[in-house]
């Protein structure tokens, strides 16, 4: 057995163990490292080597969860909520039922959430750094309409990877042309294939059509029947009695710190500028005392301290199977498999990037690493160049949904998770890994055949 199948399914074994997703990645990387005739002290040194390269994103994520929580303690996204909360309980009230404008009011969810997740990897590329601010505090709209959380995870991970498959607008700039078409060229030079950039959304659109087709099969049909949780109402009632009330001063320096924080990662692009800007300027607000500080950073590093871990060992995994060598082995070993079928080639080549984008959790980091690979095997069996850009996008796309070191599910969680009510691997793993990596193999051989 090729290492890297063995230590994803070492992974995905332990993660639904309910092992945590951390120690899952470390264990996974010493089993494949050492199946690949790695010794322990080169597994160690590569996997060491590796966590450098999510050291940064977790300072990042960590510097936006204070944020996060600094914007909490101020109220304005309990405000918004208890807002929310009251409109729905006055419908309610006047039309209760799943057909009445509460139903309507879970459309409009899923519509905004989709248009926020979409406007971050857009317009205004903050990707997760949302969730965790907007979400928490929707969790009490959630249980009075009694939403499966489930659904919710599947509506914010197709928002934010839709966009950067088909939109060569902020992180889909990087992915579309910056990765997939640089890479294709990279490895189609001296073999006759080049792409150009305006090939690379064209080829994806199929591919993000099966996104589609499972968002609406998980909202319409797996998740649609209402789910209960608990809500500590009592709390609520108490946190309401004792939110302080806002004045139009506090208001304006709420939104001057947002509008900075939003700036100053724009114009320097770091998250962490960013975040400590934002957390800098709320605490001059006078909603928390200055002495409070280390205690609202405390917790939210403590929010996202965990999708930060997860994320360097995430790295050292990554790490871990390129000095394996077991990536160029395990296509090789699938392309003895193939024979002259130019389907059956498609539908290994995806499930091969199934497999390498679930150890490293990130489309971004895995297609430089099988495009040197897959484009001249697609130029063998007479694949056009559209196609190509298609199962490259594809093959590294994959997985990216369903694995529990993608930021695609760990975001959703740091948000839907902030009550304790919503399980990273059953809640947000496995309906994304179903709803999404099942139809974008579908979807991705069809293009490959079509294109």
């Amino acid at each position: 057995m090729n290492a890297i199948v063995l230590a994803i399914l070492v992974m995905v074994g332990l993660c639904l163990a309910r092992v945590s997703v951390v120690f899952s990645l470390v264990v996974a990387a010493l089993v494949g490292g050492l199946w690949a005739g790695m010794s322990v002290d080169q597994v160690i040194s590569a996997f060491n080597e590796g966590l450098g390269g999510g050291a940064t994103v977790a300072l990042a994520y960590a510097t936006l969860g204070a944020f996060a929580v600094a914007l909490s303690r101020t109220g304005i996204t309990a405000m918004v909520s208890d807002k929310a909360l009251a409109w729905v309980g006055a419908r309610r009230d006047v039309a209760p039922g799943e057909n009445s404008q509460t139903g309507g009011v879970k459309w409009l969810l899923f519509v905004a959430l989709i248009l926020v997740g979409a406007a971050s990897g857009t317009v205004v590329p903050v990707h997760i750094a949302f969730i965790p601010i907007l979400v928490p505090p929707l969790l009490g709209l959630m249980n009075m309409l009694r939403l499966d959380r489930r659904a919710v995870a599947c509506v914010i991970t197709f928002s934010i990877t839709i966009m950067y498959m088909t939109t060569p607008v902020g992180f889909g700039t990087i992915f579309l042309n910056d990765i997939l078409t640089n890479s294709v060229n990279q490895a189609g030079e001296g073999l006759g294939m080049q792409v150009t950039t305006a090939m690379a959304p064209k080829a994806m659109l199929l591919p993000a059509a099966g996104m589609l087709l499972g968002l609406l099969v998980a909202v319409l049909f797996s998740y649609r029947k209402p789910r209960g949780y608990q809500s500590p109402l009592n709390e609520v009632k108490e946190a309401k009695a004792s939110r302080p009330q806002l004045s139009r001063k506090q208001l304006m320096m709420i939104g001057v710190a947002i509008v900075g924080a939003l700036v100053v990662q724009l114009t320097t692009g770091s998250m962490v500028l960013g975040g400590l800007l934002g957390f800098a300027l709320l605490s001059m607000n006078g909603l928390f005392k200055w002495k409070d500080q280390d205690d609202v950073f405390t917790q939210g590093m403590r929010l996202m301290a965990l999708i930060g871990f997860i994320m360097i060992a995430a790295s050292g995994f990554a790490g871990v199977m390129k000095a394996s060598g077991a990536i160029p082995e395990l296509v090789a070993g699938s392309g003895n498999l193939i024979g002259d079928n130019s389907a059956l080639a498609a539908l290994v080549m995806l499930l091969v990037g199934l497999f390498i984008t679930m150890g490293i959790g990130s489309s971004f980091s895995t297609i430089p690493i099988i495009a040197a690979i897959y484009v001249p095997l697609a130029i063998s069996f007479g694949f056009s160049p559209l196609a190509t850009l298609a199962l490259v996008g594809t093959a590294g796309a994959l997985g990216d949904a369903g694995s529990p070191a993608s930021d695609s599910t760990l975001g959703p969680t740091a948000g839907l998770n902030a009550d304790g009510q919503h399980d990273h691997i059953r809640d947000s793993v496995i309906p994304t890994f179903i709803h999404y990596n099942i139809p974008l193999i579908v979807f991705g051989w069809i293009a490959a055949q079509v294109l």
